[in-house]
């Protein structure tokens, strides 16, 4: 079982920056794929960012280039930057992880964006 406890969130301005941490409680296991996935009123749940062992991440086209998604391996730990941020990005963000095709989700940080 993995445990996912998250960090941060909060209110900024648009155009402001927020930084969020997750880590995950599973032991000495070593986690595959680590990121953040978000939830805005009325819509699903989509993945945003993520950050595999090798060092591979990937960024949902609306926040490439703003969002930066950082891991630290031996610590089961993830964080996500978030730069120049918009109204639309308010949402409830999960720290997420796949372990090999099982994926695990966090209880949620709310980030509102106020413009």
């Amino acid at each position: 079982q993995v445990q996912l406890v998250e960090s941060g969130g909060g209110v900024v301005q648009a155009g402001g920056s927020l930084r969020l941490s997750c880590v995950a409680s599973v032991g000495s296991v070593a986690l595959n794929v680590m990121g953040w996935g978000r939830q805005a009123p009325g819509k699903q749940r989509e993945v945003v960012a993520t950050v595999r062992r090798s060092g591979e991440t990937y960024y949902a086209p609306s926040v490439r280039g703003r969002f930066s998604v950082s891991r630290v391996t031996d610590k089961n730990a993830v964080d996500l930057e978030m730069n120049s941020l918009e109204p639309e990005d308010t949402a409830v963000y999960f720290c997420y992880v796949d372990q090999y095709g099982n994926p695990y989700w966090g209880q949620g940080t709310q980030v509102t964006v106020a413009s």
